[in-house]
């Protein structure tokens, strides 16, 4: 298998905890082999991989185990970014070294460097250290506190023929615009954000080739295909798809206000805490996050099970390859309050 374009879906994989917070590999292996098998391309140790709480020992073995069971049949971009470019680098060559075909690199968040540090004292330097692997500048800063300008990246493209690709989370669809126009038609721009995907791939003027999906963890295969269909033309099939899955891709992050004290309190709950409430609820392997990621409150629950009843009761096909693959009922999942304590 060789990589010609970064397109379709790749799943931003979460990674199961037990209770004890220790990483579950077997849950970590069951879900991978999942995502194969309905056709996705893989990314672990993402931000829905929790990468902020993972050690770099840990991240290797995430990564090792991954690539493994992927080998020749989808294809792996590690997450191995970090606010240290020594870091970045170790992280880069382990992932290189067992087998993935790109990494992942998230701006450099907190330090804050510049776009021209970004450029020059960061991604530059581990385009340069890996050649034959696929760079992928990860855009976020809401996350971040920073971000690689439009014309840095362009010409991080103009120089290295690894760097051809971008996922985008900026929300920002000019700039991703202003992307198509400065790095040409031999570079992919990836939604970072499920709820931006169809419009950053229908908009002429970005024309998107895929997502690096959070929702796809639990229905890659529709995903997939709705993906498929846009960049096929057919959009009777994608506008479908896109209604069916719309209420998933609204609570990738679910805002609440909750009561405390006396107080009215504003609760941004982020990813990957819906995604696992999810998967946790229809009896998938995901576990609790890590702290300082928490567990969400009723009024969370409520949002993301609505979500899922929601999209169940417009197409129950749609979990009809995890129900099988997983060996559970979702009818019983969804409407049965005891695996939503």
């Amino acid at each position: 298998m060789k990589l010609e374009r970064f397109e379709g879906v790749w799943t931003a994989i979460v990674t199961p905890f037990t209770r004890k917070g220790e990483i579950d590999f077997e849950g970590l292996e069951k879900n991978v082999q999942f995502q194969i098998a309905n056709g996705a391309n893989l990314v672990p140790t993402g931000t829905t991989g929790e990468s902020p709480t993972l050690d770099w020992r840990e991240h290797d073995r995430v990564i090792s185990r991954v690539v493994k069971l992927a080998k020749g049949k989808s294809f792996v971009i590690a997450g191995t970014g970090s606010n240290s470019t020594r870091e970045a680098l170790r992280g880069t060559k382990h992932a290189v070294e067992v087998g993935a075909e790109g990494a992942l690199l998230v701006d450099c968040y907190y330090n804050g460097p510049s776009s021209l540090e970004l450029r020059t004292q960061y991604y530059e330097v581990i385009a340069k250290a890996f050649r034959k692997t696929f760079i992928v500048p990860y855009i976020i800063p809401g996350r971040t506190g920073t971000k690689l300008e439009v014309e840095d990246l362009a010409i991080l493209h103009r120089r290295f023929k690894n760097v051809r690709s971008v996922k985008e989370a900026t929300g920002d669809l000019d700039r991703m615009a202003k992307t198509r126009e400065l790095c040409g038609e031999d570079f992919d721009i990836l939604s970072g954000d499920d709820d931006k995907t169809f419009e950053m791939m229908t908009r002429s003027d970005i024309r998107a080739s895929g997502v690096v999906s959070v929702m796809s963890n639990i229905v890659p295969g529709p995903i997939g295909e709705m993906v498929k269909a846009i960049l096929k033309g057919d959009m009777e099939r994608a506008n479908g798809l896109k209604e069916i899955l719309d209420p998933l891709f609204k609570v990738v992050t679910v805002n609440t206000v909750e009561s405390y004290d006396g107080f009215e309190v504003p609760t941004k709950f982020r990813n990957p805490l819906s995604i696992k409430t999810m998967m946790k609820g229809l009896g998938l392997p995901a576990g609790p996050c890590r702290p300082p990621l928490g567990k969400m409150t009723p009024k969370g629950i409520e949002v993301v099970r609505n979500a899922l009843k929601a999209v169940y009761e417009r197409d129950r096909e749609v979990f009809r390859p995890l129900q099988d693959f997983y060996k559970v009922n979702i009818e019983e999942r969804l409407t049965n309050d005891k695996y939503w304590k």
